[in-house]
């Protein structure tokens, strides 16, 4: 995690504000142009690296959702979010021998991939006598790398987590491969919409198709435009990250 001197945080929470006003106004528009109204898209801020300081001083210029991508740095910080006024949500790859440490800790769990680990994100769920609500991620760009179901294995995932009683399945999430121009990634967005398109005209049991989570730091506004209602900003609130000063 990023370490700042005083001079150095009170630069960035300056920068932090100056950035959060421009991102508010990008989606603002996005939304409008899309034919939708801000209040549809949520803002999710993608802390991996930062310092809770900086995080909290987002959440004072009005942010409400936080993601952490990583579980011993979610461990680590915890104690210090303002987790009075924002909403904390993990959206990294999640290892099964991993759910028990943040089930009482998130929201929501936006990278369910497998039946393996929706199975455990349930029981750990049961346990403690709540119910945790996920999104279950896509592979749209098919990236042997990458986590995700498989766009032809999703309804089978989806029918085979619906009956569970202690997870609520909200919606898909998806990580387009990395593109260099516009109109590549929005083949993927609009390719991963009518997936979710077509997954909530199926009407499923016990399945809500309430969030579409697509679109990051350089592409947000090009997501929304193509149907997103979460996005996960990261570096573009916060600033590049430095791993040389993580610990």
């Amino acid at each position: 995690m990023e370490r700042l001197s005083n001079d150095e945080l009170q630069k960035k929470l300056h920068d932090v504000t100056e950035q959060y006003k421009i991102i508010e106004e990008t989606i603002c528009g996005a939304a409008q142009e899309s034919g939708r109204k801000r209040e549809d898209i949520i803002f999710l801020a993608a802390t991996k690296t930062v310092e809770p300081k900086v995080i909290n001083h987002a959440v004072g210029c009005g942010l409400r959702y936080i993601g952490e991508n990583r579980v011993q740095e979610l461990l680590s910080k915890y104690g210090e979010y303002d987790l009075e006024h924002c909403e904390l949500q993990f959206i990294g790859h999640l290892q099964t021998n991993k759910v028990r440490q943040i089930i009482d800790k998130v929201s929501m769990i936006q990278s369910v991939d497998s039946l393996k680990l929706a199975d455990e994100i349930d029981r750990q769920a049961r346990i403690r006598n709540k119910v945790m609500n996920v999104l279950v991620e896509v592979n749209i760009g098919r990236e042997e790398n990458k986590s995700g179901v498989m766009p032809e294995q999703l309804e089978e995932l989806l029918c085979q987590i619906r009956d569970k009683q202690n997870i609520s399945v909200k919606g898909l999430m998806a990580i387009p491969p990395v593109c260099t121009d516009k109109s590549s990634i929005c083949k993927y967005f609009d390719n991963m919409y009518r997936i979710f398109i077509d997954i909530s005209a199926k009407k499923l049991d016990n399945i809500s198709m309430e969030h579409l989570s697509m679109g990051m730091s350089e592409d947000y506004r090009e997501a929304i435009l193509c149907g997103a209602t979460m996005v996960r900003v990261g570096s573009a609130l916060f600033g590049e990250r430095n791993y040389s000063k993580t610990n």
